[in-house]
């Protein structure tokens, strides 16, 4: 009996564990989305990732953090300015809230990735906007995608309270 159930709990944690940490899935999962992420793209039209979205109604990402005040989510359109993105596979990007914050703006259900090269360009994001305390572990693994060294990712200390976005899709400008 007490097999049985240390052997269910090890099935039950792997699992739960495999869940939380889609970016360790199999690298040939990984390479299908890249190339699914590529074809929806094209399908889209050139520079859309992800759900297809019209420019419309999209406010600046500079009056984010004032429409978010007494909010703990919103679902709203913003444009703005890609500051950095994930150069291990695209799947985050930040922008500058202009009010020397910046906001991590990452891809609901992992199922599309931006052009590492897309840093400096203009896009236009449909989703939606919420308050997160990010953790310093999570914090360091987001500097170490950023091709950050290791003296600048061990000078972070505490976990942070912010802005993020969760965005179903993007219009990458040219």
């Amino acid at each position: 009996m007490k097999k049985t159930f240390a052997l269910m709990m090890l099935v039950l944690a792997t699992t739960f564990m495999y869940a939380q940490n889609g970016a360790t899935c199999d690298p040939k999962k990984e390479a299908k989305k890249e190339k699914k992420a590529k074809k929806n793209a094209k399908k889209n039209g050139e520079g859309y990732y992800g759900a297809t979205i019209t420019a419309d109604g999209a406010i600046n990402v500079n009056a984010l953090a004032e429409r978010m005040k007494d909010k703990e989510k919103l679902d709203i359109k913003i444009s703005g300015q890609i500051a950095a993105v994930c150069q291990v596979k695209g799947c985050w990007m930040t922008t500058d809230l202009g009010n020397g914050k910046s906001m991590r703006i990452r891809f609901k259900d992992y199922a599309f990735f931006m052009p590492k090269d897309a840093s400096g360009k203009k896009f236009i994001a449909q989703g939606t906007a919420s308050w997160a305390t990010t953790s310093v572990e999570q914090l360091r693994h987001y500097a170490e995608d950023a091709g950050k060294s290791a003296e600048e990712i061990s000078k972070i200390t505490e976990p942070k309270k912010e802005i993020v976005f969760l965005a179903e899709g993007v219009i990458l400008q040219k």
